[in-house]
């Protein structure tokens, strides 16, 4: 539905008219975005000089940076302009390709709920730059070019380095092996092409010749058969409409059909075998590189295609000749560089490429760590790492689960979705942490568990939102974000923190301070008479003697943990009901938009949407996934002692590092490139969710968990847990007072996030490790 717009027509077609130019380049890559501060400034001040008299209301929607002088000079009424700009802060525009986007949006890009940035449907691939484009093109496709000097880049040299030369050696071996055979000289003489043309491929098309240029050839063998003073104007690569038939030589006996030559089943049996282990090696290799998915497509198309028709058949031309043209022929392969930059944004049915090559990792850390149990092939340390890194790729099909089942579900669905699974995979760690710490008796493995809540809380208020400023201001010398929008994230972190901290704060105020052993400088113990200075070790609260701990503490955590959920609810109906005015969500056209002061939602075209992944295959992705996670989490803390027994490392800093960071890498790069698409306030929300998240769903649930099942779980802090915490959200919240940051201010979040980070590294072991 939508609110109809109240201007005059001839004010609306000028508030609309730059809406045409809001797809940049950027747009290109994730429907989440709202408009560069130039093209707000542009709608902001063409508005105002069009109609001076009309509401700054009407035209708010798309300002995203204050008027300055020099727009002052543009807009006759400076004041309406400011104006103009303080009533945008309170919104925040985005806008959604089709309705499939739009509900992903409506039920994901809430308070508390994580964002996915990848795309659930299937974008128009006609639609989309020439960059995409070129990343999913067949190598088939001839391209003019400027000649042969434009190919030496920098990846077409790592190519000869990486595979050129080896591949050309292969090449090389096999014809001369074909040539011994006598049968297989044909073959010979490809291979033998072939391994000038792997060495340096580019710019070198390969054509599969028709009926009509092989007659050709069969005429006049010893000519090149080009043919090039007969061409016409046909198009490249289609059979020439003016061709004439030329007839067969009644001398020369037909072809025999490939499958019934001999020097087939010998090129089969000797040559082909050896150049599928070189090709398979030269595909896995570039695709695990990612960069170089060129060479992947140019090795599988060879090995798949070339290599299988009639050495006959295939004609290679040098890049500056233009053979056949106006002919029967058909380009197979045309390759003008091996490594793309842009490859990182590659998907495979909507999975990110990083992702998918991340998936045979989970694999190895399940074989290695059940089947492995004596550590005969795998040390701890390798199974612990395996098995942490194995959480990357899992997180990310969680969460693309979650974006898709919410994407074609209502918002009540949606958030049971999120709020079931979008914490899983840390609360899977956590539990499985605390429960096998309760079977060994280790209380060492609670005190990593809060150290990793600490330091989830740490990364998502502090480094998150620090990396992003400081890479989004280097491109961008001044973002701005919707201080609304932040002010209640802000509000939510303040209760968040003071509601896990506040049984800690009790407990310091009402506890008894016990120490396990104090001796003076003299060495002499705390019963002695001498006198003298003493030094205490192993200090902490006693809660398990008396009442305090059970007649105050735990009724205390109860209570705080039954609010904070309800906190969580209150934002989301304050965001989603109340005030859902400060988020206003566009779908369809940009040009279609309807620009109103109000919150609304503009359905209109993109019908046949294709999803990538229906409801019950996000299902079963999700819960495969889950399980997956359940299973390596175990293996990580089964593995996880002998981390812990570093002599030189505190155990608090490989809780508030590896174990609390290395499930929210997806959040982090989509956060990066939020910023990098100038959408800060994206970025920022990633971290402030995460992080309230943690406070009013993981921790309630871990105190759920542990009044069902006693595993020893107290939420009683560390002062270094507590202080760390509270300045963390007093620091941000300073940050986010103005609605705009530099690279300056993500670099001041950052130092004082490595600043405790510094301090964690170089604390003493906590009690019990």
């Amino acid at each position: 539905m939508s609110l109809s717009s109240t201007g005059s027509p001839d004010t609306t077609s000028r508030r609309r008219r730059p809406a045409e130019h809001a797809q940049d380049s950027s747009s290109e890559h994730d429907p989440l975005l709202g408009y560069s501060n130039e093209q707000a400034h542009d709608r902001l001040c063409g508005a105002q000089h069009a109609d001076s008299s009309t509401s700054s209301s009407q035209h708010s929607l798309y300002s995203a940076t204050k008027c300055t002088a020099a727009c002052a000079c543009a807009c006759p009424s400076h004041h309406a302009c400011e104006d103009s700009w303080e009533e945008s802060q309170n919104k925040k525009t985005i806008r959604a390709e089709n309705e499939v986007e739009a509900n992903k949006l409506v039920n994901n890009y809430r308070f508390g709920f994580r964002k996915w940035k990848s795309h659930v449907t299937e974008r128009p691939f006609e639609g989309r730059s020439d960059v995409v484009k070129e990343l999913y093109s067949e190598l088939n496709v001839i391209k003019p070019h400027s000649g042969p000097g434009h190919f030496i880049t920098c990846g077409n040299v790592a190519y000869l380095l990486l595979f050129g030369w080896w591949v050309s050696l292969a090449y090389f071996l096999v014809g001369t092996l074909m040539f011994i055979t006598v049968t297989g000289v044909p073959y010979g003489k490809l291979c033998w092409k072939l391994c000038c043309y792997f060495l340096w491929p580019f710019g070198n098309p390969i054509h599969e010749m028709g009926n009509t240029l092989r007659r050709c050839c069969e005429r006049a063998p010893d000519c090149e058969c080009s043919m090039e003073a007969e061409e016409d104007n046909s198009p490249f690569l289609l059979p020439s409409p003016t061709e004439v038939p030329v007839p067969e030589m009644p001398d020369r006996p037909l072809r025999t059909p490939y499958w019934r030559r001999f020097a087939t089943y010998v090129w089969l049996l000797l040559g082909y075998p050896p150049l599928v282990v070189v090709h398979s090696l030269a595909c896995f290799i570039s695709w695990i590189l990612v960069f170089t998915i060129p060479v992947f497509k140019m090795n599988a198309r060879t090995l798949g295609v070339i290599l299988l028709l009639p050495p006959e058949d295939v004609s290679i031309s040098a890049g500056s000749q233009r053979k056949h043209q106006g002919y029967e022929t058909r380009a197979l392969l045309c390759c003008y560089h091996a490594a793309n930059w842009y490859y990182y944004k590659y998907t495979i049915d909507g999975i990110n490429v990083f992702a998918a090559n991340l998936l045979p990792l989970v694999i190895v850390a399940l074989v290695t760590g059940y089947i492995d149990r004596e550590n005969k092939y795998a040390s701890s340390d390798v199974k612990f790492t395996i098995a942490i890194g194995s959480i990357i790729p899992l997180s990310y099909y969680i969460g693309m689960g979650i974006a898709s089942i919410s994407a074609q579900s209502n918002f009540a669905v949606g958030a049971v979705v999120n709020a079931t699974f979008g914490s899983i995979t840390e609360l899977t760690f956590y539990i499985t942490a605390l429960l096998r710490g309760h079977q060994q008796a280790n209380t060492c493995l609670e005190e990593v568990v809060k150290a990793a809540l600490t330091g989830t809380l740490l990364g998502c208020i502090l480094f998150i939102p620090g990396i992003c400023m400081i890479i989004g201001g280097l491109r961008h010398s001044e973002q701005r974000f919707n201080s609304r929008s932040a002010g209640v994230s802000c509000a939510l972190l303040f209760i968040s923190i003071g509601g896990v901290f506040a049984p800690t704060l009790f407990s310091k105020a009402y506890g008894n301070l016990v120490c396990d052993s104090c001796t003076n400088s003299t060495g002499a113990n705390s019963t002695s008479n001498s006198s003298g200075p003493f030094v205490c070790h192993n200090c902490h609260y006693d809660l398990s003697n008396g009442t305090l701990f059970h007649n105050h503490v735990q009724p205390l955590v109860y209570t705080v943990c039954a609010l904070l959920p309800v906190a969580y609810i209150i934002g989301l109906l304050f965001t989603l009901k109340t005030h859902s005015h400060i988020y206003n969500i566009h779908v369809g056209e940009v040009q279609g938009m309807n620009h109103s002061n109000e919150s609304h939602l503009t359905v209109s075209g993109h019908h046949g949407t294709v999803v990538h992944w229906s409801r019950w295959r996000s299902l079963v992705i999700l819960i495969l996934a889950t399980v997956l996670t359940s299973a390596c989490a175990d293996l990580a803390t089964e593995h996880i002692q002998p981390i812990l027994s570093q002599p030189n490392i505190s155990q608090y800093f490989i809780g508030v590092t590896v174990l609390a960071m290395v499930p929210e890498i997806p959040e982090i790069v989509n956060g990066i490139q939020f910023a990098l698409q100038n959408n800060i306030s994206l970025s920022l929300e990633v971290g402030s969710c995460i992080a309230v998240q943690v406070c009013m769903l993981q921790i309630p649930i871990l105190v759920l968990f542990n009044a069902f099942y006693d595993v020893g779980f107290v939420l009683i802090f560390s002062d270094q847990h507590l202080w760390a915490s509270i300045f963390s959200v007093i620091l941000v919240n300073y940050i986010f007072m103005d609605g705009k940051c530099d690279y300056f201010q993500g670099t001041a979040l950052v130092v004082v996030y490595l600043i405790l980070l510094a301090q964690y590294y170089f604390a003493p072991s906590p009690a019990g490790c």
